[in-house]
């Protein structure tokens, strides 16, 4: 096993939805909201890490976003990443999955040799499961979506459980594949206190100042960035102008709590507690 790249993201905290979350033309207000590491994507690093692990590999992390993604980037080499990238450049702005997937896969091309490459079945802020197999259509991979378990690996194969649409599915592969990966696959790893102590100060290079740069760099704490013009993408493709998707209309739905009735424990009110739930759930002919 070579490399292992891991696409992560950088995600909105859909658990703390205000009214204000949303914009008039229907994309995400992130500014609103705090941001975080997209829980699935979580579950692939850790599965990268698991096979370094076992196997010896070179695991690479990417995410595209703007610059203040650099936390989730961090967050990874606290937990044992060995390289990150930083995809940044706002003419990736507004991109929908197939913008995002060809910036990706450019990307991944650009590594090179690369045997692996996992993700989150989905991002929180979207729910469209659609990045990771999308990418491995433009790079060429074998995919297997929705892996729930990872049972065997081997520098030739790797087995795994996923979850089919009926039932448990185990299917066996070759390299180089993508595999989208749940969180019944495992339980990530706490960030290590070495690590977080060795790269706590990374960061973009131009948050250092001269006099820090050099010492920077040579402590490995400068994050790489990579612009359109760095990765050589086609402009028309990438973010909004690559973006088919649009949004008509949107709708905010603020959820409300119904009536409350209290009910004692005395049988007469256990009696009347049965009456109500027969009549609003059973059908009286």
């Amino acid at each position: 096993m070579k490399k292992i790249v891991v696409l992560a993201k950088q995600v909105p905290d859909t658990a703390n939805v205000t009214v204000d979350a949303m914009k008039s033309d229907g994309t995400v207000n992130r500014a609103a909201l705090p941001a975080i590491f997209n829980p699935e994507d979580l579950n692939a690093l850790e599965m990268a890490l698991s096979i370094k692990d076992k196997l010896g590999a070179d695991v690479i992390v990417i995410t595209m976003g703007p610059p203040k993604a650099v936390e989730i980037l961090k967050h990874s080499l606290y937990m044992g990443a060995d390289r990150i990238m930083l995809i940044t450049d706002r003419k990736f702005a507004a991109a929908d999955t197939l913008a995002t997937s060809y910036v990706l896969a450019e990307t991944i091309k650009r590594i090179g040799n690369v045997d692996l490459v996992l993700a989150g079945r989905q991002a929180i802020d979207g729910d469209t499961a659609q990045v990771g197999p999308q990418v491995a259509d433009k790079i060429a991979f074998n995919q297997i979506t929705y892996v729930s378990a990872l049972k065997e690996i081997t520098d030739d194969y790797l087995v795994v459980e996923r979850d089919g649409d009926v039932q448990t599915e185990v299917m066996k592969t070759g390299y180089p594949v993508l595999l989208t990966v749940t969180t019944e696959a495992n339980t990530h790893r706490y960030p290590n206190c070495r690590k977080m102590l060795q790269f706590f100060r990374a960061d973009l290079k131009d948050n250092f100042n001269e006099t820090d740069r050099l010492l920077a760099a040579e402590n490995g704490w400068i994050i790489p960035t990579y612009t359109l013009e760095d990765l050589e993408l086609d402009e028309d493709r990438c973010g909004l102008k690559g973006s088919p998707t649009r949004v008509h209309k949107i709708k905010s739905i603020m959820l409300k709590g119904g009536d409350l009735k209290m009910y004692g424990t005395d049988a007469t009110d256990i009696k009347h507690l049965v009456r109500d739930i027969m009549k609003d759930y059973v059908e009286v002919n």
